[in-house]
């Protein structure tokens, strides 16, 4: 190899006399070339922040749906002047960074700047499973990050990880996003080094609008975080305020393992299960006891103790009131949490049956991040469609899926919002657009049940709720399906599923109002007034919902029903 004494760079070809940029002789190289100057190098030596060595991030088809932008000067005359050399120099400088930053100008520094994002799920590339945690709660940060920022689209969490692992086209992504960046984070862990790569890609033209490589300790994970979320806001809007500024640059934690810990909690919270939700609160429960005012961390331990009852994992009476201690911990370190917010306006609903303070949190948790797609998703269901507004309601729904268009759990909640408002043609619409996005997702498959029994085509109903009993077997969906079969006139094959539902109820937690479903349906209509008051009682998270629960239609006359909505504060 040769490099040049002018502009520093190495020419692989030996046979080369001259420097093709600039027309220098060349002189032999000795010791490391920089790695930089290589093909196929993903940062730019100028942008590289380091505390320790460089990583070099190899690019592939399998690894990167991002195009490099390669700029081949042409090769000069052999014997130009000093004067020339230095002329040709500058040219090449002005067209590189012409051709590398137009982008990031017609983006950055003109009015029609990046309003639309997707953060897409950094990939790990440590070699080891274990850290994934680490990829993906980055991702996740940087995502509540940016979300701070006001006129910004950023998409949800469950919309992008949709993507990840699959190799899709920026464009393709884009399209069906609808949004104008992407932005690309291969992450290395080594030890204690950590290694992160970025790339903003323009959607359209998968062009690279910005890049930055950054180097560092793992004890340095929280401000790396903080450093990268100021980095890429910059990038996105031409003029930050101050008050933008400390939104994303926020820092909640200053103690690394409390976060790394928090991280690994947030993974687990984000499968869903009944066996991640506890393993999340052990992860959380060990960050707080790293950093007792870690309001992150007592936010994510109310969010996961409200989701207990309706996952099967202990009764309401158990889980809301440990999510109620950890909600007034975080609210009283951080009031600003939007996560917090959302959780308590759940707690309130589904425990304490207040409803208008529910909507209060609800909505203030909206004020503080509009771009909370789980807010604007509770709001909707949790207040508005349990009081019967469900006009109101599916429109939160809608707004919570423009956020998170891809999420299943939007698109069944918002289904199944349209089931209780009696409006089963969108309702089986719905949830047929959910179940092309994710197949395999056992609620939506529910309430397409639902919504068909509520046409009256019950024998596709019954297919719909034994996909979704294959799936994932919980008592409410054994429950309706009761309800339809007594409808069909199949009384022996609903009496049989009674016994079913109540073997399940046997293995893990089935909520009183299941089975008051199932009785309501085989006419028993004593038991079921008796359940239902049984878990008014013992504050049942399920039935809050008994005013809009199509399957209890037949005991709203009932004078001990009436009275029971009553106590539910909620409307006849």
């Amino acid at each position: 190899m040769k490099r040049c004494p002018q502009c520093n760079r190495v020419e692989a070809d030996d046979t080369l006399a001259f420097c093709r940029v600039d027309g220098s002789p060349l002189a032999e190289a000795s010791g490391e070339v920089e790695t930089s100057l290589l093909p196929n190098a993903v940062t730019n030596p100028a942008n590289v922040r380091s505390t320790g060595p460089t990583t070099v991030f190899p690019t592939s088809d399998a690894q990167s749906s991002t195009r490099q932008l390669n700029v081949a000067p042409s090769p000069r005359a052999p014997f130009a002047s000093t004067r020339n050399s230095l002329i040709a120099g500058a040219i090449g400088i002005v067209v590189v960074t012409a051709l590398g930053v137009g982008s990031y100008l017609k983006y950055g520094r003109s009015d029609t700047q990046i309003e639309s994002i997707a953060v897409m799920p950094f990939v790990n590339e440590s070699g080891n499973a274990d850290v994934e945690y680490l990829s993906d709660g980055m991702t996740e940060t940087l995502i509540g990050s940016l979300s701070q920022l006001p006129n910004l689209n950023v998409k949800a969490r469950s919309s992008v990880f949709r993507y990840k692992g699959k190799g899709t086209s920026p464009q393709t992504i884009g399209k069906e996003l609808n949004v104008q960046a992407l932005l690309n984070g291969r992450v290395v862990q080594r030890g204690d080094q950590l290694t992160l790569g970025l790339e903003l890609i323009d959607a359209q033209t998968e062009n690279v609008i910005w890049s930055q490589q950054y180097n560092r300790r793992q004890s340095d994970l929280v401000t790396l975080q903080s450093e990268i979320a100021r980095d890429v806001s910059s990038k996105l809007k031409s003029k930050l305020s101050g008050e933008d500024v400390a939104k994303v640059e926020k820092k909640y934690t200053a103690n690394p393992e409390a976060y790394q810990l928090y991280l690994k909690g947030r993974f687990s919270w984000n499968k869903r299960t009944a066996e991640s939700l506890k393993q999340a609160i052990g992860f959380y429960e060990q960050s707080v006891r790293k950093d007792p005012n870690y309001a992150l961390a007592f936010s994510g331990l109310a969010e996961t103790y409200v989701l207990f009852s309706f996952y099967g994992v202990t009764p309401a009476r158990e889980s809301m009131p440990k999510a109620k201690v950890a909600l007034d911990r975080a609210l009283a370190i951080d009031d600003s949490l939007a996560e917090a917010h959302a959780a308590h306006g759940k707690y309130l609903a589904f425990f304490e049956f207040d409803r208008s303070g529910s909507e209060r949190e609800f909505r203030r948790a909206i004020e503080l991040n509009p771009n909370y797609a789980t807010a604007h998703q509770w709001l909707g269901l949790d207040f508005l469609v349990l009081t019967r507004r469900f006009d109101e309601g599916i429109r939160e729904l809608r707004r919570a899926g423009e956020i998170d268009p891809l999420s299943p759990v939007i698109g069944s909640d918002t289904a199944s919002a349209l089931v209780y408002a009696r409006r089963f043609d969108e309702a089986i619409d719905q949830a047929k657009r959910t179940l092309e996005l994710e197949p395999g997702f056992s609620y939506a498959h529910t309430f397409l049940g639902y919504a068909l029994d509520g046409k009256g085509q019950f024998a596709e109903a019954i297919s719909e709720y034994e996909k979704a009993i294959s799936l994932s077997d919980d008592g409410y969906t054994r429950a309706v399906l009761i309800r339809t079969l007594v409808r069909m006139g199949r009384r022996s094959e609903a009496e049989r599923q009674m016994e079913a539902l109540r073997t399940l109820g046997s293995k893990k937690y089935v909520p009183n109002f299941c089975f008051a479903i199932a009785h309501t349906a085989l006419g028993d209509k004593e038991a079921a007034m008796a359940l239902l008051e049984k878990d008014v009682e013992e504050r049942s998270s399920y039935v809050a919902t008994i005013g809009i629960e199509l399957a209890l239609d037949e005991l709203r006359s009932d004078a001990r029903f009436k009275a029971l909505l009553k106590r539910l504060n909620l409307p006849e």
